[in-house]
């Protein structure tokens, strides 16, 4: 039986439309053994891996407080720490480690001052996860083995590289297509639409290395941080999923 790797980009809470995506693909009775994420697609590859379901996970995050202004943080390096997210990943990992989940998983951190990524498979759970998904400026840096460590997705938002020899067929999951759709665009609208742009070239590059590569059109209609929305996105991504049924069976013959 084909070996299948999973790699998943980050997004903050667009990352849920992985998981609508995710529900279909088992729907067709695809299942991944191996995952590798960045960001919030890290920490939703954390939660595949331990066995939860895409539902679940989609309440998790929904009802999961990231902000609280007791964390603010004057004059460092974010404006928030990540002890509210580290919380949550304790809670439902006690064990804590790479080593009790399910199926193996890798995740990737940015070196913010080397700039290089840094990935994580074995040990401390954790630390990799918050690191993975410390987002410049919004979150303080993590440190961490003489690494001053963000958001993985600076450096690499489809992570493929470390399982690509790992298994026979490629997943790619893609959740911040730039939407074209007409709006007034804010100032965070702006940054976000440029941010993701630039990312966009490097992504493109991975995408004939995926066996099968999902990408749900008008994703930045969702804002990171929409998490109101978390059910809208699920369905979305699912409908989307779904919409691609001749290429996922294709896949599936492969």
């Amino acid at each position: 039986m084909s070996k299948i790797g999973l790699v998943l980009s980050g997004g903050g809470t667009r990352c849920i439309a992985h998981l609508g995506i995710i529900k279909a693909l088992n729907e067709f009775d695809i299942h991944p053994n191996i995952i590798s994420g960045t960001s919030g697609g890290a920490a939703v590859g954390a939660f595949l891996t331990k066995g939860y379901s895409p539902e679940k996970i989609t309440e998790i995050i929904k009802n999961g407080k990231l902000f609280d202004f007791k964390h603010f943080l004057f004059g460092k390096a974010g404006l928030f720490n990540m002890s509210l997210f580290e919380n949550l990943i304790l809670e439902h990992f006690p064990e804590n480690t790479f080593e009790s989940l399910k199926i193996p998983l890798v995740v990737n951190a940015t070196d913010i001052i080397n700039g290089v990524p840094i990935y994580f498979s074995k040990g401390q759970l954790s630390t990799a996860i918050i690191a993975s998904s410390c987002i410049p400026v919004i979150f303080e840096p993590i440190e961490y083995n003489g690494y001053l460590l963000v958001d993985g997705g600076v450096l690499n938002n489809l992570p493929i590289e470390p399982i690509i020899d790992q298994c026979d067929k490629l997943i790619g999951i893609h959740v911040n297509s730039v939407s074209t759709r007409k709006k007034d665009l804010r100032m965070k609208d702006m940054l976000d639409r440029s941010f993701h742009f630039a990312l966009r070239s490097s992504i493109i590059q991975k995408i004939n290395l995926c066996d099968l590569f999902l990408e749900p059109p008008h994703m930045t209609q969702y804002g990171m941080f929409d998490f109101e929305k978390s059910e809208e996105i699920f369905n979305y991504a699912y409908q989307y999923a779904i919409d691609q049924k001749e290429s996922i069976l294709a896949f599936k013959a492969l």
